[in-house]
């Protein structure tokens, strides 16, 4: 599916096309685990300048750690707290320019500088997070805000509930 090229074009046009491979990665299958996987794996080749990719499942009232792509990454991150929290918490998307002008930011690796995280919701429920980082102050925009938005849709329509 994915040939090694990242996409190429103006970043709503590089989010199409992921979107596109997307759908192909989640073609008759509809295990959660598998999709988040590949979708996180998808990113990370598919996007420049990152250093993270990944998701956090609610699970007991807090975020853990599922299918990424990078660091070794928190396990465990309480609603509210972080970037992640954050998202999680207000069921809204949150781009972050500076994580280190982030009230209570989660340092999980320290090089990275900006964060986008989108939170998964599904019959009006919050599953959890999709979590992208960048070693790259302002990487994360509007335009990558609704691109994540359209890829964490997809994921949650083609995967069952966890």
């Amino acid at each position: 599916m994915f040939e090694g090229d990242r996409p190429s074009g103006t970043k709503p046009e590089i989010y199409r096309e992921l979107a596109q491979m997307a759908q192909g990665l989640f073609a008759g299958e509809r295990d959660a685990i598998a999709n988040a996987a590949n979708l996180s794996g998808l990113i990370a080749v598919g996007l420049d300048r990152l250093n993270w990719s990944g998701f956090y499942f609610l699970r007991g009232g807090e975020l853990v750690l599922g299918p990424f792509q990078g660091r070794p990454a928190c396990v465990r991150i309480a609603m509210g707290k972080g970037v992640c929290g954050t998202a999680a918490e207000t069921r809204k998307t949150v781009v972050v320019p500076d994580v280190h002008e982030f009230p209570g930011h989660i340092a999980c690796d320290a090089a990275s500088r900006s964060e986008v995280v989108v939170p998964l919701i599904s019959n009006g429920k919050l599953i959890g997070v999709l979590d992208l980082d960048s070693p790259e102050p302002s990487r994360f925009d509007a335009e990558d805000a609704a691109g994540l938005e359209k890829l964490a849709a997809l994921w949650v329509a083609a995967s069952d509930p966890l």
